[in-house]
């Protein structure tokens, strides 16, 4: 999953950006409202964390606007305020949930992984296809009765693919979405890590669930 965290502390971006990276999310990072209305704007993220005091734009202006041009991707909005009035004002203006500084990192993982199972069709968190399953808050894979050892990239991309089940992802969605902003897609590193994540989900099993699409990409799929 793909995450715009929009805050202008640096201490607390590193923190925020290493800890979801560790929770195998990719990470973009803006520090004031205008890049964040700009990176935001560019589309391909499935959530954003907004703190309200920025430079040069504050949070809520900026999630009015957000709104206001029909973007719906899930904010989750960060404040050192805590009155029942400022908690208010941003769900008028179309926050998905709120979070009062300071935070323990645990609660808002929970908190993200709780908006993006609203957000999306499938509210579940055991993720199946035919006899290969991925538990999205344990991380663990298994493929029958078999454990599968997964990288934090390998993951990341299992999980994507199992929640684009039988839709063709080409290199560069994959890169949007399991690397950063600034990722060389030059590189064959997706080629890598896919083969990686095939040969560990397909190897010894007769069904193969993992496809490359010759000049176009990859696909999970159960038929």
């Amino acid at each position: 999953m793909r995450v715009l965290l929009i805050e202008d502390h640096k201490p607390l971006v590193r923190a925020l950006k290493q800890g979801l990276e560790e929770e195998h999310y990719a990470v973009d990072v803006a520090h004031d409202g205008v890049q964040g209305e700009l990176m935001a704007a560019s589309g391909g993220y499935d959530l954003m964390i907004l703190d309200i005091l920025l430079p040069k734009k504050d949070g809520i202006t900026l999630l009015r606007e957000l709104r206001g041009m029909d973007i719906q991707t899930p904010i989750l909005m960060l404040t050192a305020k805590n009155t029942i009035e400022d908690r208010v004002g941003g769900l008028d203006s179309g926050a998905d949930d709120y979070l009062w500084k300071p935070f323990a990192f645990a609660e808002l993982v929970a908190r993200v992984r709780t908006l993006l199972r609203r957000g999306g069709a499938d509210k579940t968190t055991v993720l199946k296809i035919a006899d290969l399953q991925l538990d999205t808050v344990s991380h663990k894979a298994k493929r029958g009765d078999a454990s599968i050892e997964l990288t934090g990239k390998e993951y990341a991309l299992l999980e994507y693919f199992m929640r684009n089940a039988s839709r063709v992802l080409t290199r560069t969605i994959l890169s949007e979405h399991i690397w950063n902003y600034n990722f060389d897609t030059g590189t064959n590193v997706v080629d890598v890590y896919v083969n990686h994540l095939r040969s560990k989900i397909d190897d010894g099993f007769e069904k193969k669930l993992l496809h490359a699409i010759r000049g176009v990409g990859y696909v999970l799929k159960d038929d």
